[in-house]
């Protein structure tokens, strides 16, 4: 996988030094405090817009709409966590981590630490089927050495990943809540009991009101469709941005710039897009520049577009449904030799 070129003549450093003095340069890695001040203004105000509409509408069917929408709120929480555990938002650690454990533990059920500490590692290591613990074959399969390798649930649920990959994600909400209460076994979790103290004050006050204001049976059917929106939407924001790139082992040795912009790809389309994904689908750039504030990552695409393509290095954009299909298509690439293996 050489992707090399010569480097210009009379500049210094490797190939990412050079772009990130250029981004330096254009002050793009400034904070954007006014921009986060608006932002987080308008997302709290949706996620308790979302509340106060449940509490009026009460004993009603019309909650299953309200769980959509809250569904849209809690991803929107979930994103701004993402940012603050980049520190797009602000300088200081300890204010990240204190808002971070406010709007991941508190407001949505999410381990803070556990997720930061999951979401650096594939950081640093995009796609890389050994240290990537987003392509992990937990129940899917994102490689031919992993499927070839794959038993149990993995290797049934392989042979129609690329079917299942939509129904799976309705789960995902209430996993992600699953493996933050998981993680408060790990030792190296820092701040374990204070984590958990906010997961369960979250859980205990989300199922609290679902069962005071509503009966059963409808506590149960908001449960359910708000957590399985909150999953698909999540997986829907993250998908399109590495699945179905190529997936790394040990044998590909890349440099940090080629190692990022080819395992990632980039999102095309407008304002509507740019907010639902939370500035994700500029992946390229935000791998390259994880503490870029989102809100400068559109302007930085043109630079490092350019700057990819002066070196020779494959720039992937697509639009969001046409991302979506490559990675479904990828999924059933690699689970054909499942399907082979159980016909014979």
């Amino acid at each position: 996988m050489d992707t090399s070129r010569a480097r210009p003549s009379g500049e210094r450093g490797s190939d990412f030094a050079r772009l990130s003095r250029r981004i330096a340069q254009e002050g793009l890695l400034k904070k954007r405090p006014g921009y986060y001040a608006a932002r987080i203004t308008l997302v709290a105000g949706l996620f308790a817009a979302s509340w106060a509409l449940f509490a009026w509408v009460g004993d009603s069917w019309w909650q299953l709409a309200v769980a959509v929408l809250m569904a849209a709120a809690f991803g929107q929480v979930t994103l701004l966590a993402h940012d603050l555990a980049h520190g797009q938002i602000s300088r200081s650690r300890r204010t990240s981590r204190i808002a971070g454990l406010i709007t991941g533990n508190l407001a949505i059920g999410l381990s803070y630490g556990w997720w930061m500490d999951k979401h650096t590692r594939h950081h640093a290591n995009p796609n890389h089927e050994d240290h990537d613990p987003d392509v992990a074959p937990d129940f899917l399969v994102w490689s031919e050495r992993q499927a070839e390798a794959s038993r149990g649930l993995p290797r049934f649920v392989g042979r129609w990943q690329a079917f299942l990959f939509f129904p799976l994600l309705t789960l995902e909400g209430l996993n992600l809540k699953v493996s933050s209460f998981r993680a408060l076994r790990r030792k190296s979790l820092k701040n374990r009991t204070l984590e958990g103290l906010l997961l369960s004050a979250h859980v205990l006050a989300y199922a609290g009101v679902l069962f005071l204001v509503l009966p059963p049976g409808l506590a149960l059917a908001f449960l359910a469709v708000h957590q399985a929106c909150y999953g698909v939407y999540l997986g829907c924001t993250f998908a399109p941005n590495h699945k179905g790139m190529p997936v790394l082992t040990a044998e590909d040795e890349l440099d940090f710039l080629r190692r990022q912009v080819l395992t990632s790809r980039n999102v095309r389309g407008g304002r509507l897009v740019n907010t639902a994904l939370g500035g994700l689908n500029y992946q390229i750039e935000h791998h390259l520049f994880p503490s870029m504030p989102s809100a400068n990552l559109r302007r930085a695409q043109p630079i490092v577009r350019e700057y990819c393509e002066s070196l020779g290095i494959d720039y992937v954009e697509c639009g969001l449904f046409r991302s979506w299909g490559q990675a479904l298509r990828h999924l059933h690439a690699v689970g054909r030799q499942l399907r082979g293996a159980a016909a014979t």
